[in-house]
Formats: C-alpha cells, sequence, structure tokens
C-alpha cells in the first residue's frame, strides 16, 4: 500500500466515525478528495451539533470544491482563499452558452469539466443553478471562517462577477420537482406498491406519511425515528359531527428541519389512513426503535440502517423522473390544499414553511386557474 493510498484508508476510517450522523453515501470518494484538515474540521463541526442536513451539505460542497481547485490549478484548496480563486470558480460555473458556442474556452475548461465528470461530481450540462453556485460559495465562506480566517466573500468584485454572471447564464428557475404530486398522482403512485411484501408496505407508509404529513422533505424522511412518534387521542373523521367515526391520529416530532432549529420542537401530526399504514409497516417489519423507514435486502430482511435521502424516490412508481422527484410530494401537498380551499396558514401549520412567499405561490396558481381573469375568452 502506498503512503497515498494509507492516507486515504485513514481518512476514511475518521469518516466511519461520522457516518452515524451523516450518512455518508460516498464516504470513499469524500475520503479521495477531502483532506486531513477538512476531515477534522468536519468532525470539529459535528461535535458542535450542527444539523445533519446542514453538516451533510458542508461536507458534499467541501468534496466538490477540493476536487474542482485541483482540477483548475493542479493544487490543493488554499485556505483562505484568494479572490482571484472565488472569480475563477465563477466564471467557471456560470457563464455564458451563447458566447461558448462561439468561443469554446468560455467558462469551465474541457479538462476541468472532463476530471469532474469523470469522479461522478458533475452531471448536468450547461451552467450550473445559480442557487447551486450561491449555495457553494456560502459553504467555502462558513468553512473558511470556521477555520479561524477571513476570505473575500464580501469583496464588491465578487458580488459583481456574480450578479453579471447570473444574468449572463440565462437559466431559468427551476422547481426542484417540475410537476407536484397532487391526489390524484399519489393514487397512481401508490398503485405501484399495492402489494403484501415488506417492501411494499414501507413504501406505501413512507409516500402516504411524507404526503400527509406536510410534504416531508426526503432527509426529514429518512431521519424519521420510532422515538419521534407519539400516539394522540383518536380524532373524529368529521370534526362538526360528533357521530362521524374516529380515526387514529399520531403526532410526529420532526425536531431541527431546514426551516426550524432542534429547541422549536417543531411537528406534525398524521390522521386516519397513514397512521394505519405506518403502524402497519412498523408491526410487519418488528421495529419498536430506531429509524422507522429502513432499507430492505434482496432476500427480504429488513436491515438495521435507515434509508438513505438518495434512495427516497419515485422512479419505481412509474413516473417520468424528468417531471416528478420526490420534492414533488411537498409541492404537491400545498398545491392540493389550495386546490381544496385549504387556509394557507393552516396548511402552513403542517408543511412548516417559513416563507409565506414560497408557500403562497402555490395558493396564487391555482386561485389564477379557477378565477375569471383567465376566462375572459373561452
Amino acid at each position: 500500500m502506498t503512503i497515498g493510498e494509507d492516507a486515504i484508508l485513514l481518512r476514511a476510517e475518521e469518516l466511519d466515525a461520522l457516518d452515524a450522523i451523516l450518512r455518508f453515501d460516498r464516504r470513499d470518494q469524500l475520503a479521495a478528495l477531502l483532506t486531513d484538515d477538512d476531515v477534522a474540521t468536519l468532525k470539529h463541526l459535528a461535535s458542535e451539533c450542527m444539523g445533519e442536513n446542514t453538516l451533510r451539505a458542508l461536507a458534499s460542497d467541501l468534496g466538490y470544491l477540493e476536487a474542482w481547485c485541483r482540477l483548475a490549478t493542479g493544487d490543493p484548496l488554499p485556505w483562505p482563499a484568494p479572490e482571484a480563486l472565488l472569480l475563477k470558480f465563477v466564471a467557471h460555473h456560470l457563464w455564458d452558452p451563447v458566447k461558448r458556442a462561439e468561443d469554446p474556452a468560455h467558462g469551465m475548461p474541457a479538462s476541468v469539466e472532463a476530471g469532474l465528470r469523470s469522479e461522478g461530481l458533475l452531471r448536468a450540462d450547461g451552467p450550473h443553478a445559480p442557487g447551486t453556485v450561491r449555495r457553494r460559495l456560502t459553504s467555502w465562506s462558513t468553512l473558511t471562517r470556521r477555520r479561524g480566517l477571513t476570505g473575500a466573500f464580501g469583496a464588491p468584485s465578487l458580488k459583481s462577477a456574480l450578479r453579471l454572471a447570473v444574468k449572463a447564464s440565462n437559466r431559468p428557475r427551476q422547481r426542484k420537482s417540475k410537476k407536484a404530486v397532487t391526489v390524484d398522482i399519489l393514487a397512481k403512485v401508490l398503485q405501484a406498491c399495492e402489494g403484501d411484501r415488506l417492501v411494499d408496505m414501507r413504501d406505501r407508509a413512507l409516500l402516504l406519511a411524507a404526503f400527509a404529513s406536510g410534504g416531508r422533505r426526503r432527509s426529514e424522511v429518512a431521519a424519521l425515528r420510532v422515538e419521534d412518534l407519539a400516539d394522540e387521542e383518536p380524532v373524529r373523521a368529521d370534526p362538526s359531527d360528533k357521530t362521524s367515526p374516529p380515526l387514529p391520529c399520531l403526532s410526529i416530532r420532526l425536531g431541527r428541519t431546514k426551516t426550524t432549529a432542534a429547541d422549536d420542537d417543531a411537528h406534525v401530526l398524521l390522521i386516519g389512513r397513514p397512521v394505519t399504514a405506518l403502524k402497519q409497516w412498523l408491526s410487519d417489519a418488528q421495529i419498536t426503535v430506531g429509524p422507522i423507514f429502513r432499507r430492505i435486502h434482496q432476500w427480504g430482511n429488513v436491515d438495521r440502517r435507515a434509508l438513505t435521502p438518495q434512495s427516497v424516490n419515485l422512479k419505481q412508481a412509474g413516473l417520468d423522473p424528468a417531471l416528478f422527484s420526490a420534492h414533488g410530494l411537498r409541492s404537491g401537498y400545498l398545491t392540493e390544499a389550495a386546490n381544496r380551499g385549504i387556509p394557507l396558514p393552516e396548511a402552513m401549520q403542517q408543511s412548516l414553511h417559513k416563507s409565506v412567499t414560497q408557500a403562497a405561490s402555490y395558493y396564487n396558481n391555482a386561485e389564477r386557474k379557477n378565477g375569471r381573469a383567465a376566462r375572459l375568452i373561452v
């Protein structure tokens, strides 16, 4: 074993110590990309109880930045990064497709692009999404500050370059899922897992719980544990009718999410069919503690480990992945609520959206389709 291979193995072992927190799917790849100092920084952040999603994003962005810098400059990522390197990063990731057609040297060099693709770090064609570039620059800035250093992330030249590059890239903003998974679409997805196998029971429970609990994100679904569930008193199917049948009710504690802090004690409710499906899955899978949604081996054994966020998808249901993604459950919940006339504040209590503007966009679309303004000539 060479010295380089030995160092990578040691870093992989260090990352193993973080596996319970970070749930790395790319541990070996990250071990090859990151430096010893990078791993030490991640371990320090984990010890400070940083949110799992934030820590996972920082690790992923750090691995990408290290790989890009080596390919673009031939050197490891410097700390702090000079202003020229930050500008180079923007130029490589946000560029004008029209100018690129005229000048192949414009934007990310072909050798850098090929290297990132070979390592599985670059898949999409064209310039990056501005949001991705901003997020990686934010991660870069955060990690710089965590090392006790000051970078040039607030430099006027960088802000100007970002503004001009975003305008030049001419990339329209797209939703994470082009189409919302509303109840009618969800019904089709559920038909794909109607069987009696454990995997069918798990997928039914996951889909129903994820949608009915406000359209939970993939990371939130994967992180759910039995200890987060609490039985509530049954509720009436029709709250205004005391003779209507009672329905089972569960509360789910979400803790720290993308829009909440751990001390917010955020929780949402499940009522009726999703509760029944969830309890059936836990009973048949004999899960009493730990992760709720787990991997199932090809021979039918339930793993002790949780599903990874990346494995929560809708491909197996026959939906076009170019149109539908797991995030469509989140947009679908608010779209369905809007279509049914549920007040926005009530829907946001369940979805836990912090931005009224973001949540209201789904309501605005529903109102425009149902309103008279677009029906002047029909």
